[in-house]
Order: C-alpha cells, then sequence, then structure tokens
C-alpha cells in the first residue's frame, strides 16, 4: 500500500535532503561496476552501432536512386516526419519523456531497422526466387509475408530496449504508442527516401513530368494518403507492451503474453496493407476506406482517451500530498489540466525568464510522476523501489516548489470554474380566486439583483511572487 512522507516543513532550515522518516537519499549503487557496465560505454556503442548503419543505410539506398534520386527522394520524404513528431510529442505532454528515447527511437527505424529489413527482405526474396523459379511469386510473398514479418520484428526491437533499460519511462499504453511511433516515423523516412528516389530514376529513363508522373503518384500514396501508415502498424506493438508495462510484476504470463501479441498484430494488419495491391485496381483504396482510416480513427480515441485518464489519475493521486504539506491544495487541480499547466509556465516565463518556465515544466512532469507512482502503488503493480523512487521525486518537486507554486497556484486560480449563481426563491402565490398563473396585483418589494459570479482573482499588477 503506498504511503504518504510526513510534512515537510519540519525541516525549517530549508528544502529537504530527504523526506523525514522517508526513504535514503538515493538508491544503492555498485562502487566498482564492471567496465561494460560503465553508462558511457553502452552509450557509445550504441551511437557506435547507429552510426554504422546509418552510414551503410545510405550507402545502399544511394546506390539504389543515384545521388540526385537520393537528394529528391530525401528533400519529400522529409516533409511529413516534423508533423508526425510533433503529433506523438502532443501525446506524450501529460508526462513527457526524455528527448533522448525519442532521438534512440527515430534513429534505430531511420538506421537499424531500415538496413535489416534491407538486407533480409532481399535475401529472402532472392531465396524464394530461386527456389521456386518464379520471380513475380517470390515478389507478391516478400511483400506480404516476409516484409512484414521482419519489418515489425526490425522496429518492435527499439521498444523492447527502452522497455528493458528505460523502464522508470516506459509506464503505459502512451508511452508504448510514442515510442512505437516515432520508431515507425523513422523507419518510413529512409524507405521513403528510397520509394521516391527509385521512382524519380524511372521517371528521368522515361522522360515523364508532373502529376502523371511516377514520382508524383508514390508522393501522393506514401506522403499524403498513408504517412500514419508504419506507425499505425508498430504502435500496437507498443500498446502491447504498454499494457505489459500496466500489469503487475505477479502477472507474469500476462507481460509475457501482450507484446507478442502486439507484435502478431501489426504484422497482420502489415501484411493486410501490403496485399492490398494485389487485390486488384481498386482494392489498395477499399483496403484504405474500410479499414485503415477507421483503424487509424480508433486508435486515435484509444490514445486521447488513455490521456485523459492519465489527468484524471493526477487529479486523483496528489491530494494526500496535500495533506502533509508537500503540495497546496491548489495544485493537484492546476496538475490535472493541461490548459493550467501551459498558464502556469508562461505566467513564470513573465514574470521570471525561461528559466523559471522550465523550472515549471520539470515541476509538472515530476508530480505527475509522482501520480502515477503512487497509483501503481495503490494497485499493487509498483516495484520494490517504491519508496526510494517516491523520495527522489519528492525531492525533484522540493528542490523547485519555490518558483512552481505561485505559477500554478495561479492558474489554479484562472482555470477554475466560477461559483454557480444562487438565484433568489420565487415569491410565493397562495391559492384562492386569482390564478395562480398570474402574479397578484400588488407585486411584492423587488429583489436585489441576483450575486453575479465571483470574478477570478487577478495579482496587483506590481506583484511578482518571483521577487527577492
Amino acid at each position: 500500500m503506498a504511503t504518504c512522507p510526513p510534512h515537510p516543513t519540519s525541516y525549517p532550515s530549508g528544502p529537504p535532503s530527504g523526506p523525514p522518516n522517508g526513504p535514503p537519499a538515493g538508491p544503492l549503487r555498485n562502487a566498482h561496476p564492471h567496465w561494460w557496465q560503465r553508462p558511457w560505454v553502452r552509450y557509445g556503442a550504441l551511437i557506435t552501432l547507429l552510426a554504422l548503419s546509418g552510414l551503410v543505410i545510405l550507402a545502399l539506398v544511394r546506390e539504389e536512386t543515384g545521388t540526385q534520386g537520393f537528394l529528391v527522394g530525401l528533400g519529400l520524404a522529409v516533409l511529413p516526419v516534423p508533423l508526425l513528431i510533433a503529433a506523438f510529442r502532443w501525446l506524450d505532454r501529460v508526462e513527457p519523456g526524455p528527448w533522448r528515447n525519442l532521438v534512440f527511437a527515430f534513429a534505430w527505424g531511420a538506421c537499424a531497422a531500415a538496413l535489416i529489413a534491407i538486407v533480409a527482405n532481399s535475401f529472402a526474396t532472392r531465396w524464394i526466387a530461386t527456389a521456386t523459379a518464379d520471380p513475380d511469386g517470390a515478389d507478391t510473398l516478400g511483400a506480404t509475408v516476409i516484409a512484414p514479418v521482419v519489418e515489425e520484428s526490425a522496429k518492435a526491437a527499439a521498444v523492447l530496449l527502452v522497455f528493458l533499460f528505460r523502464r522508470r519511462d516506459f509506464t503505459g499504453i502512451v508511452d508504448g504508442v510514442v515510442i512505437a511511433g516515432v520508431t515507425a516515423t523513422g523507419f518510413a523516412f529512409t524507405e521513403n527516401i528510397l520509394y521516391l528516389g527509385t521512382a524519380f530514376g524511372t521517371d528521368q529513363l522515361t522522360g515523364d513530368t508532373g502529376i502523371a508522373s511516377v514520382t508524383a503518384a508514390t508522393f501522393f500514396v506514401r506522403i499524403v494518403m498513408s504517412p500514419f501508415a508504419h506507425p499505425l502498424f508498430t504502435v500496437l506493438t507498443g500498446i502491447g507492451f504498454g499494457i505489459a508495462a500496466l500489469s503487475g510484476e505477479r502477472r507474469r504470463v500476462r507481460r509475457a503474453l501482450l507484446p507478442p501479441a502486439g507484435l502478431l498484430l501489426a504484422m497482420g494488419v502489415h501484411a493486410l496493407w501490403n496485399g492490398s495491391a494485389a487485390l486488384g485496381d481498386y482494392g489498395f483504396f477499399a483496403v484504405y476506406a474500410a479499414f485503415m482510416v477507421p483503424a487509424f480513427g480508433l486508435l486515435t480515441w484509444l490514445v486521447i482517451w488513455t490521456r485523459q485518464r492519465e489527468l484524471r489519475t493526477v487529479r486523483t493521486e496528489l491530494p494526500p500530498y496535500v495533506a502533509t504539506g508537500w503540495l497546496t491544495p491548489a495544485e493537484p487541480f492546476a496538475l490535472g489540466s493541461m490548459r493550467a499547466r501551459r498558464i502556469a509556465r508562461e505566467y513564470a516565463r513573465h514574470h521570471a525568464g525561461k528559466a523559471a518556465a522550465r523550472a515549471v515544466a520539470q515541476y509538472e512532469a515530476y508530480a505527475t510522476s509522482l501520480a502515477f507512482l503512487r497509483h501503481r502503488g495503490r494497485h499493487g503493480r509498483a516495484g520494490a523501489d517504491f519508496t526510494v523512487r517516491e523520495g527522489e521525486l519528492l525531492r525533484e518537486l522540493w528542490s523547485r516548489h519555490g518558483v512552481a507554486r505561485p505559477a500554478l497556484e495561479y492558474a489554479a486560480r484562472v482555470t477554475a470554474p466560477p461559483p454557480p449563481v444562487m438565484m433568489p426563491p420565487a415569491p410565493w402565490t397562495p391559492y384562492g380566486p386569482m390564478s395562480p398563473y398570474r402574479p397578484p396585483h400588488t407585486a411584492p418589494a423587488p429583489y436585489q439583483s441576483p450575486p453575479q459570479p465571483y470574478p477570478h482573482p487577478q495579482p496587483h499588477p506590481q506583484y511578482n511572487p518571483y521577487r527577492t
């Protein structure tokens, strides 16, 4: 059962180094780790692997498309990337994960996963063509069976790595959706360079230009109509990992089966999408309208609903910390509203600069993590380091409370709903010969005008809570 540390104000000398009678200053660490356990070794190996994969995939794509085709494909393929990254970042605003996880996911999808897919798909297709002496059948089988299995497995590896080695940043469905979606965005970016560059090379040979060109058709199908295709497939894998992250440690079967189930579903949807081209001239549009668009809408609704559920969790789990003095009464409401959070950051930036706004944003993120941690603890899903993690988050909040509290309290006042207007009771009319539906000839003394809603309190123009 999750508990709440005692009141922090018993430390009048300043911010506490840890809650009284609470957790120790931090987790115990191995004083002499092996050389391969050092963070710089792991980061260096990962960066080297991704850099080598990027160089190899760059050479392969350039060899396939030519220099001019590569540049054209690069310029066109980059167009949907900022929009997709911004969309996934927007979904992650409640408890934003670190940028390094997103950078890793995108780099893995664009470099490592793309390299694995190109090599494995080419090898498998050639082997099938040689074994069956049917090149056309090998291409169809490779697109509908081999490619979905290889590509989704390669992209799922990034989600698995973040799930295993960045467990604190991977706590639910939204985290799985964001990591999977950004990974797939990187993969689609590299794949689009290849397809668009190849189409441009074909147009150079045939002399086609304008709307009738292969490049225009490829751009319309891959960039305009279906930029979300690869993210949609891999998001199913991310949802499987996200539900597994929400499961308790005792539900080992559920935690073990959900990620593979999500991966298999992603492979099936990917195979249906690739196989739509073999269903006739209108097969692609039929699958697009009857399946892809509804699936995209359903997943979008699911993720937004999950985000609103996370905000409700913040409002529900933080009040116990108000009772012990770690938070003020207005903070749970402000932290459970995205509008109030934005107003708090803007207020801090206006009165104390960008550093204060950054501190408020960090305060909001730590408070959200604390609410999710307590939620998992109440449901028996917290790990053995619950107390240590709770103390770490509380100390992070306490070190920023002087800057964040005035901004959050102001945001709570501005966004709080006005109190209901109390209308006076209607005058009583006795029954008698006078119709109850008509006012009496002698009207009672008029009531005073009904009270108006209280205006939102505004700080004095010269008031600056950050002034020292």
